[in-house]
């Protein structure tokens, strides 16, 4: 197995990192903190998203694109899904397989007619991004953080 990126030792706790759930909440940004005003309704709807990427695994790693830390930003505009993507290279030899597999698994949920994927490089991906089982899974397979 290869490793496209090099992992930090030094990672934020679990009460910093943005990614964990309690740290995070819907359709915002994992950087950000800022308050869900989101209907009922919208909240259970972008649940059911974030539970629908986390079944899209990294192919070069046994980890979710949201244990990852892969998805920057995530919006549900009636049947549009529209969320934002960073990888951990510019050069991921998997981008395509993750783009397509990120449109084909969103796609399935009840309402979604259409995936508007876009690439951004800012915020960078580094192992802050990473999910606290995220981290956990990466170790048990024996990968260094």
């Amino acid at each position: 197995m290869s490793i496209p990126f090099a992992l930090a030792r030094d990672v934020p706790s679990q009460d910093e990192n943005p990614l964990q759930p309690e740290n995070r909440q819907m359709n915002r940004s994992p950087g950000s903190l800022q308050e869900n005003t989101l209907r009922p309704d919208e909240a259970d709807s972008s649940e059911a998203l974030w539970a629908a990427l986390r079944e899209v695994n990294d192919p070069e790693l046994p980890i979710s694109i949201v244990d990852m830390g892969l998805v920057v930003a995530l919006e549900r505009r009636e049947g549009t899904v529209a969320l934002k993507l960073t990888f951990t290279a510019m050069g991921c030899p998997a981008m395509e397989m993750i783009l397509d597999d990120v449109r084909a698994r969103l796609l399935q949920e009840p309402g979604v007619e259409q995936v508007e994927i876009e690439v951004v490089w800012d915020p960078p991906w580094t192992p802050a991004r990473l999910s606290e089982e995220g981290r956990d899974t990466l170790r048990m397979w024996g990968i260094g953080l």
